[in-house]
């Protein structure tokens, strides 16, 4: 209904730094800078000044930033009004998907109760894996998305959204072919022992920093390496290229071509299912109250 970028601006120009904008929207300074500049680019106009103290606006600026607040509002009467128009036909679940969150586990899931939801349609949306930015991608749950499937044991994700559990995957150890491991078909933790295991860093997945306890106080052996909070596949390229471990996940086991993962003699698991918005709309309580019915165990 309106440029997206308007919102950073408004952001920018409340915060009075690009910085501190960036830690509100869950991406990067760059990111929003980008933003900014593409903006004016577009309307052919310096909306901030720029200096050592921080930023103000300009007049047009100021014009801009009090007409933007005014577009935003109408905008959201005007979809709020289609919205209510759009419940007397069929209801549609945005879904989004990427490589490390793909969408189909929600639409194995789909085919099965499909035919008790006709009222339902779906339309899947592509995100791109960043850990550098998927904080913003989460938070857009119940705007551009309705749900995203994934594994989710991080307080930063539970913060930002709410969780249908469907199961559990498997913690596995990723390892390239070329290394010695790779030809065992399940490992002991002591097969570890003289290896380096990357892992995320402690402080967001309680399942992550008790194997983490269990690795530091009973196989010291195990060298630990610590990965961003959230993986994407430049992690899996690192694995490969150093020789090193990954500890992995039973659904990305097919991720990286020269990676193979292996059962690990643990009983270590992560919970996936759906994730869905803070404040979900009737449609999809609809939905997850009619999900809960069938029986959806896939362990």
């Amino acid at each position: 209904m309106y440029n997206s970028y308007l919102d950073t601006f408004i952001c920018v120009a409340d915060c009075g730094s690009f910085n501190k904008a960036a830690e509100q929207l869950f991406i990067s300074p760059t990111a929003v800078m980008k933003q900014i500049n593409a903006l004016e680019k577009q309307l052919d106009l310096i909306l901030l000044n720029r200096t050592a103290k921080g930023i103000t606006l300009t007049k047009a600026g100021e014009s801009i930033y009090k007409d933007a607040k005014y577009m935003i509002a109408y905008s959201e009467q005007a979809i709020k009004k289609a919205g209510k128009l759009a419940q007397t036909e069929r209801k549609t679940l945005r879904v989004g998907t990427s490589m490390l969150n793909p969408c189909k586990v929600f639409m194995d899931l789909w085919y099965q109760v499909s035919d008790q939801f006709s009222q339902f349609k779906i339309q899947v949306i592509p995100f791109e894996d960043d850990h550098d930015g998927i904080l913003s991608v989460i938070s857009q749950i119940g705007q551009t998305f309705d749900f995203i499937v994934g594994v989710c044991d991080s307080s930063q994700w539970l913060y930002l959204c709410n969780f249908y559990r469907l199961g559990e995957f498997r913690k596995m150890i990723a390892v390239p072919h070329s290394h010695r491991l790779a030809k065992k078909k399940r490992l002991k933790i002591t097969d570890l022992y003289g290896e380096t295991l990357m892992m995320v860093k402690r402080g967001d997945s309680e399942i992550n920093d008790l194997l983490r306890d269990d690795l530091e106080r009973n196989h010291p052996q195990i060298h630990i390496e610590d990965t961003p909070h959230f993986y994407d596949i430049n992690v899996f390229n690192r694995c490969e290229e150093t020789n090193q471990l990954l500890l992995n996940l039973e659904c990305w086991r097919d991720i990286h071509p020269s990676l193979v993962s292996i059962s690990v003699d643990w009983n270590y698991t992560i919970p996936y299912g759906l994730l869905y918005p803070k404040k979900p709309s009737n449609t999809i309580l609809e939905f997850l109250d009619a999900l809960s019915s069938f029986d959806l165990s896939q362990d």
